[in-house]
């Protein structure tokens, strides 16, 4: 089979396209036949060496396809059966990957492969913001930056949902529109501001009357923490869900003193997901949602398996809306 390989931490030249033995499913795995694969920014951390890794790596936490062979043990799923899944064993940039069946999601009938693919980590991400991490409540007002963005476009669509009134920013004319299209309650384009820290902030706070913003949404990182920070209401929160433009520094907590009591949060959907209880509800969740048609997902770009570095250049650019798949 062939796979995406990065034998050294680097930048996406790194990511090699390689012809490696096919797995064998052991206890409690499956053997799954990939057919779209989500990219998602911590492939980006995981390659580059934000996160240490173990190398040769092969990147990739998320995707979907057709379960073809079972392990010792296994009962949740059976051969034929397509799953989704938002972790696995040897690495998701792969024509065939290992997955445990505990965390292998069943994909509805009515839901085609590449919306499973593009929901089962970015989906539970968003859902996991709006209903664990916080849980949002009718009249709220919530900042989402890159609202354009995978989890962005997502994410304001189940604010909205749960009747929150929701800012984003964005960089241009096009991604304004796909972002009102999400319902977002007010756009801003962080282009058009000559500071960032201060301007932001002023507009947010423009729109809220003075008091800012009940809870600040905040995947790109380094760039917009300040602020977002600064968005923020008395007694408010900001998560931290990413650094799509690298990570925040250390920084003094008696800010968060100063700015009016203030949370501050870092989560990880890992720790949202790790009892199959909750993995269940929040899969169902997404999956439920996208079936009904209440939830749109916007696949933005797919590329060959063979081009990943491509993808993750779109990606570090920031040049992408809505979800990037591979596609083997």
């Amino acid at each position: 089979m062939h796979v995406i390989e990065a034998a050294q931490a680097g930048g996406p030249d790194v990511l090699q396209y390689l012809e490696r033995p096919a797995p064998d499913p052991g206890p409690g795995q499956v053997l799954v036949r990939t057919e779209a694969i989500g990219v998602n920014f911590i492939d980006t951390y995981h390659r580059s060496g934000v996160y240490p890794m173990d190398f040769p790596l092969v990147p990739g936490q998320e995707g979907a396809g057709v379960v073809t062979a079972i392990g010792e043990g296994v009962t949740q799923v059976a051969e034929g059966d397509r799953v989704a899944w938002a972790s696995s064993l040897t690495g998701s940039y792969a024509e065939q990957v290992l997955v445990d069946a505990a965390v292998a999601l069943p994909v509805p009938d009515a839901l085609d492969t590449p919306t499973a693919a593009a929901l089962a980590l970015q989906g539970m991400t968003a859902q996991m913001l709006v209903d664990g991490v916080v849980a949002l409540e009718p009249g709220q007002t919530v900042l989402v930056t890159a609202g354009a963005g995978g989890v962005g476009l997502l994410l304001t669509q189940l604010a909205v949902a749960a009747g929150a009134r929701v800012i984003t920013t964005v960089s241009t004319a096009e991604k304004e529109e796909l972002s009102r299209g999400a319902g977002a309650w007010a756009v801003i384009r962080y282009t058009e501001l000559d500071d960032l820290t201060t301007e932001l902030p002023a507009r947010v706070r423009e729109l809220t009357h003075g008091v800012g913003v009940d809870v600040a949404y905040d995947g790109v990182g380094k760039d917009t923490f300040d602020a977002s920070l600064a968005s923020v209401r008395t007694r408010g929160m900001l998560v931290l869900f990413g650094g799509a433009s690298g990570q925040v520094p250390p920084f003094d907590l008696q800010r968060l003193n100063r700015a009016g009591s203030l949370f501050v949060t870092r989560p990880t959907l890992a720790h949202y997901i790790a009892d199959p209880e909750e993995l269940r509800f929040r899969a169902g969740s997404v999956f439920a949602a996208a079936r009904t048609g209440a939830l749109a997902v916007r696949i933005g770009a797919r590329y060959p398996l063979a081009d990943a570095a491509e993808a993750h250049r779109a990606l570090e650019g920031r040049t992408t809306t809505g979800k990037v798949l591979l596609i083997p």
